[in-house]
């Protein structure tokens, strides 16, 4: 089993993350913003010694948040796997170009998908053991689960649940398979 510490513990993602571990009988630090900040490399460094796995699962619609919190974990972490969620905005579709790009894909929030991609160009730079899962689509806040995914290019139209985006995570967890990439998932039909 692993220790596992989740940052962004009280959203939609990290609390569907940490159930699915600890179902799987993973020893789970749920961690808020209040209990660490992801953006504080002291913070994450302190919140991650001992673990095995990072999942960074925080959001905020602040500018260079995502960036920020990148450049933290690089600084933080000590040989832990990180396992980053991320946005399909910025995740490269069927034809290679990224989601957001695509031709009719709402742009009101193109600030946060640009700021998505900074995170991710931050860890890419970094020698960090890293992967990052994001719903190919959207999440489908129903919460009806498949109890499955599979791995796909980024499509406007795919959907997830928070709890099978969850196996997902947790099964790159158990069985590492990515790595320094930016994966895409959608829900069994």
């Amino acid at each position: 089993m692993k220790k596992i510490a989740v940052f962004g513990s009280a959203g939609r993602a990290g609390q569907a993350i940490t159930a699915e571990a600890r179902k799987r009988g993973h020893t789970v630090t749920a961690v808020t913003r209040a209990q660490g900040d992801v953006t504080d490399p002291g913070a994450v460094a302190q919140v991650s010694a001992g673990h095995d796995v990072v999942v960074h699962a925080a959001a905020s619609m602040t500018g260079g948040f995502f960036a920020t919190a990148a450049r933290a974990l690089e600084q933080g972490l000590t040989g832990q796997r990180l396992i980053a969620v991320g946005l399909a905005s910025v995740l490269a579709t069927q034809d290679g170009a990224l989601l957001m790009d695509s031709p009719g894909y709402p742009q009101e929030y193109r600030s946060f998908y640009e700021g998505h991609q900074e995170g991710l160009k931050v860890l890419q730079d970094t020698g960090l053991d890293w992967v990052m899962l994001s719903p190919a689509g959207d999440f489908d806040h129903s919460g009806r689960g498949t109890g499955g995914y599979r791995l796909v290019p980024a499509a406007a139209d795919s959907w997830i649940s928070y709890a099978d985006f969850a196996i997902a995570v947790l099964d790159e967890i158990e069985n590492p398979t990515y790595q320094r990439v930016h994966v895409g998932v959608e829900a069994l039909s």
